[in-house]
């Protein structure tokens, strides 16, 4: 079950390994949580763990794991992490903030990801031949620079 859906994890340092709590209310998860959102993982309880999630652990009791996302879901939930920290559709950006978001999906490897510069040229707004272009003249530059 997901925190989402109302799971709860052991709560063995506080109650002896008796009790449960809400993950919401678990203190470590609090702290995870932020990262995992930010890369597009889910929380679930350790017990539901599949063999590709990460167990993690505090003070040698297992707390919560981290669903993964696909790895073509992850370049979907970056852009739409852009989107929202540009407040807007990315296609609706002028020129110079496209250039600035291809940067930053490049440093990120978005473009490693198979059908990745079609997906954000279509994200963009723009063509292939110009994301290429922006990665083309960045890549010039650290070059020169």
């Amino acid at each position: 079950m997901t925190e989402a859906e109302g799971g709860a994890v052991e709560d063995g340092a506080a109650e002896g390994g008796a009790g449960r709590r809400p993950f919401a209310d678990d203190p470590f998860v609090r702290a995870v949580k932020p990262l995992v959102d930010a890369m597009g993982g889910e929380l679930v309880a350790p017990a539901e763990a599949g063999g590709d999630d990460v167990v993690l652990a505090w003070e040698g009791a297992d707390v919560v794991a981290v669903r993964l996302p696909h790895l073509s879901d992850s370049l979907d939930h970056i852009l739409a992490e852009l989107e929202r920290r540009h407040g807007m559709p990315l296609a609706e950006l002028d020129r110079k903030t496209k250039q600035s978001v291809v940067r930053v999906l490049e440093t990120r490897g978005a473009f490693t990801v198979r059908h990745g510069v079609e997906t954000v040229a279509g994200a963009l707004g723009v063509s292939r031949f110009t994301v290429y272009n922006y990665l083309n003249r960045e890549n010039a530059a650290k070059e020169n620079g």
